[in-house]
Formats: C-alpha cells, sequence, structure tokens
C-alpha cells in the first residue's frame, strides 16, 4: 500500500512542482516523498521511478495528440526512432532522475 501511495505523490508532486520551481524541481519532491513514505531503498528507487516515467510519458502523449503528432514525428525523424520509442525514452529520462533523488531521499532518512 504504501508502495502506490508513493507512485502516486510521486506522481501528483512532479506535475505541481515544475508550476512554482524550475523544471527540475520533481527531483525535489522525489526525494520529500520518499523521506516521508519509509520503504526499502529499492522500492523507494522503483517507486520515484515509476511514478515520474508514467507521469512524463502520459504527459509526452497528451502533448502529442493535442497536435495530431506532428512534432513528435518530426523529431522522432531527426533522432531516426519511432514515435514510440521517443516518448519512452522521454519517461525513462524523468524515471531515473527521479528514481535516484528518491534513494537519495531514502537513504537521508537512514541518516536520521
Amino acid at each position: 500500500m504504501k508502495f502506490i501511495v508513493a507512485i502516486l505523490l510521486t506522481a501528483a508532486l512532479g506535475f505541481a512542482a515544475p508550476l512554482y520551481l524550475p523544471w527540475w524541481g520533481f527531483a525535489l519532491t522525489s526525494a520529500v516523498v520518499a523521506l516521508a513514505v519509509h520503504q526499502k531503498a529499492w522500492k523507494a528507487f522503483i517507486a520515484g521511478f515509476a511514478g515520474l516515467f508514467l507521469l512524463w510519458a502520459g504527459l509526452a502523449l497528451f502533448i502529442d495528440a493535442g497536435n495530431n503528432h506532428i512534432l513528435l514525428q518530426r523529431v522522432a525523424g531527426i533522432f531516426g526512432v519511432s514515435g514510440i520509442v521517443l516518448i519512452v525514452i522521454t519517461g525513462f529520462i524523468g524515471g531515473i532522475v527521479s528514481g535516484f533523488a528518491a534513494l537519495a531521499g531514502c537513504y537521508a532518512r537512514r541518516l536520521h
């Protein structure tokens, strides 16, 4: 149950943080969620990764649908990949940053 709560909190705060902070503010919120929701280190990493991966990939799909897939197809053509691969890479980058931030938050909790 704590795992699902951590994923949902990470995604919700990761969405809200860039409204008030720089784009990397989601990393701070991922660390705060890992501090607040006590889990093992690997679960904190997976929760941080999954929360932001789902958020960023979902937002990329939403934005892509809003412009009839034109921008995604052009950018994907520049990189020589398909559009879905580009969305997965986008989600993966956000997920890795968030996962390591959550891992840092988990280890910071252990210091106290």
